[in-house]
């Protein structure tokens, strides 16, 4: 692979997307490039403003821009919020020059690296299986050894290679004998015994000592074999220390050993670990090349990594592989390419590739049922699932909790109240081995909550903490909303409270669930509430309280926002804005709050796709949003709207609004309370042809406008 840098580049740094919200004429720049003349581009992208009831007299000139090329930098990280990192992109390898006239090196040995053979003709020594035995059991070795060998003798190279086998389990024993055997100024240590010592600290995953004892091994000058480097580096990718296998693995080469098939196989696992796609391949390709036929161990190696990246295409080459070289594939190869089509969202290869595993005449085990579960639940075919369940029944298939647990989450998500509850009950009975655990639980208080059955959910915690099963944070997770949704604000901060006593450490989903509620709750209920929030997040509790002052600004809000969503979990943190505007709406609040919010969302990219232009329709998806967010969301583009007209903008002739169709079997879904929102505001939107869409002409939809927004107009036309 070759890749070319150029020497030469410019680079920008371009804020969110800001097109949902009303955005100044002006633009700023922010460019940097090498003092060579050779190439030079610049970025523009807009500046950020706040919402229109933001006084425009505290933002700068348009024409005024920062000083340096620090300040603009700062000013676009106010804009940002932490994520993990993810770890740079490899750079590719240096040209490597190839002598023409020399055949270059095989990859790899097709034979594995030859062992030496015991001494023929040894007689068995029962004396010498006593000795092991009671050097098993010794709890102090380097005495039993010298009682065992006193001065002057020593055992024979075949009788410390058995004993050195015996005592391989416990790996301090192990080390041990052969710092023994070191001692012993005449006994000829060779590779073999360090392998086998090795092999024990590989097992039992101590990466420390290996290091030492291949330092050691240098230091003495005990040449390291095919097998030493092969332990070695799979001693590192137990232990997850992927670097220390690929620096293990560059210097088995710069040393002249050539690895075999066993090492090969760990070290494309290695490079998988690390995400290099390009060694992995590459290594592969050279390796076929030269005659190697991959095994069982290989190709999991490849479908786990194709899965993990989402690769459909990469999946169907290590099918096309197997296939050509007639490799049969294993259960855990079967396991490793059904869990890899799963993450690559397709369910329909996996229940083929289960169907074939099936026909093969192989028996699955609870990892494939489990994974196949997952996939089909993820992919809401139900039938799928409950016809497997039948099959698992019928087969007498192994069953675990894990399983059953996961079948009760499908049908929590699915909305299957009966098929759960035929679950449950088959856990609890008898013959079964298995017993309800935390997640059983959680799983069926989910369900009832989903359902709207509060009575059902309470009674299935109280059972379960009368037959001492602890709940976990997702049991409360579930609970308590569906306490506020019924209205019943005291008994869910009861649950609470409970779950405070019980030491449960509150994360940053039930701090949003008790923010639903708070924007669900009535005068008298607001205090309270906040004060179960103040316990388990009070920044939020001092984020609410500002957003109800009317005297903070919006650069206040702006800030203490951001420091709430970075110190928050990512997949929590536009919940976090929607149940705040919600708030903002329910309870009162000075009435540009939600817009501030929905404009500091967008800002920081919590609101990306929101609204789609395309030449002949504009799209509002409001899919991810709330009830409250959604409304906020709508009267914001239709402001848009009437400045586009203003403007003599050219609009399309269709508009619609995408509110999703609630694919949960109870779920009203936002679609219905949006809907009731359109008809309350005389909208010209009508349902669409797919379900949760509403669709509008330009025409109706331009002439309705003034009505609804005469004072809006009235500012815009000023």
């Amino acid at each position: 692979m070759v890749s070319i840098y150029s020497a030469s580049s410019t680079f920008s740094l371009p804020l969110p997307s800001l097109s949902p919200l009303k955005l100044p004429s002006s633009s700023t720049t922010i460019t940097t490039s090498h003092c060579l003349p050779s190439t030079s581009s610049s970025s523009k992208f807009p500046s950020t403003q706040p919402p229109p009831s933001q006084n425009p007299s505290t933002q700068p000139p348009p024409s005024q821009s920062p000083s340096s090329l620090s300040d603009q930098l700062h000013r676009l990280s106010l804009t940002l919020l932490n994520s993990d990192p993810s770890p740079p992109p490899p750079l590719p390898s240096k040209p490597i020059w190839v002598n023409p006239s020399k055949p270059r090196l095989s990859v790899l040995s097709l034979r594995r690296q030859p062992r030496l053979a015991p001494s023929p003709n040894t007689p068995f020594d029962p004396s010498l299986s006593n000795l092991a035995r009671s050097l098993r059991c010794s709890s102090d070795l380097p005495s039993a050894l010298a009682a065992a060998f006193p001065p002057g003798s020593s055992p024979s190279r075949d009788d410390a290679l058995s004993l050195l086998h015996s005592l391989r389990p416990s790996w301090l024993h192990s080390l041990q004998f052969l710092h023994f055997l070191r001692s012993l100024a005449d006994f000829p240590l060779d590779t073999i015994f360090y392998n086998v010592v090795f092999k024990s600290l590989r097992a039992a995953r101590r990466w420390t000592p290996v290091e030492e004892l291949a330092q050691q091994m240098i230091d003495a000058e005990v040449p390291l074999d095919n097998i030493t480097y092969s332990t070695i580096i799979s001693a590192a990718k137990r232990c997850r220390r992927f670097d220390e296998a690929i620096s293990w693995f560059e210097r088995m080469y710069r040393t002249g050993v050539v690895p075999d098939e066993v090492t090969y196989s760990v070290v494309l696992d290695v490079y998988a670990e690390l995400g290099r796609r390009e060694e992995v391949l590459a290594l592969y390709d050279r390796a076929r090349a030269s005659g190697w036929r991959p095994d069982v161990v290989a190709f999991a190696v490849l479908g786990k990594m194709f899965g993990e990246a989402g690769d459909y295409d990469g999946i169907h080459y290590v099918l096309r592989e197997m296939k050509d070289l007639g490799v049969k594939a294993n259960v855990v190869l079967y396991n490793t390419l059904i869990e890899a089509t799963g993450k690559a969202r397709r369910p329909g290869l996996a229940r083929s590739l289960f169907e074939e595993m099936v026909a093969e005449g192989l028996s699955p085990n609870g990892k494939t049922l489990t994974s196949l579960i997952k996939i089909y639940g993820k992919a809401r075919w139900s039938k799928d699932a409950l016809g497997l369940w039948e099959l698992m029944m019928a087969n007498r298939w192994p069953m675990d909790f894990i399983l059953y647990n996961t079948l009760l989450s499908m049908c929590a998500d699915l909305g299957l109240e009966e098929e759960a509850e035929k679950l449950f009950e088959d856990m609890q009975r008898p013959e079964r081995y298995v017993r309800p655990d935390s997640w059983s639980y959680t799983g069926m208080v989910n369900i009832y909550a989903n359902g709207g059955k509060p009575d059902r959910a309470l009674q299935m915690f109280d059972e379960m903490l009368h037959k001492g099963v602890q709940p976990n944070v997702m049991t409360y997770t579930c609970l308590i909303p569906c306490l506020g949704k019924a209205g019943r604000i005291a008994e869910a901060v009861k649950v609470f409270e409970t779950a405070m006593d019980r030491g449960i450490q509150p994360d940053d989903r039930l701090c949003g669930c008790l923010l639903s509620v708070v924007a669900l709750c009535k005068e008298g209920e607001f205090d309270m509430l906040l004060a179960c929030l103040d316990k388990a997040n009070p920044r939020l509790v001092g984020l609410v309280k500002m957003l109800g002052d009317e005297q903070c600004t919006i650069d206040e809000i702006k800030t203490e926002f951001r420091r709430i969503m970075n110190e928050s979990a990512v997949e929590v943190r536009r919940p976090f804005c929607n149940c705040l505007i919600d708030i903002c709406m329910n309870q009162g609040f000075p009435s540009q709050r939600s817009n501030e919010l929905l404009y500091l969302g967008t800002v920081f990219g919590l609101y990306q796709g929101l609204h789609v232009r395309k030449p002949d329709e504009w799209l509002l998806d409001l899919r991810s949003l709330s009830i409250g967010a959604a409304k906020t969301a709508f009267e914001e583009w239709m402001k848009n709207l009437l400045n586009s007209v203003e403007q003599e903008e050219i609009l399309p002739q269709s508009f619609s609004i995408q509110a999703g169709s609630g694919t949960h079997k109870f779920s009203q879904g936002l679609a219905s309370s949006f809907y009731t929102y359109l008809k309350k505001l005389a909208a010209p939107f009508r349902q669409g042809n797919n379900s949760g869409n509403f669709v509008a002409s330009k025409d109706d939809l331009i002439s309705w406008l003034p009505s609804r927004f005469s004072a809006l107009l009235s500012i815009v036309s000023e």
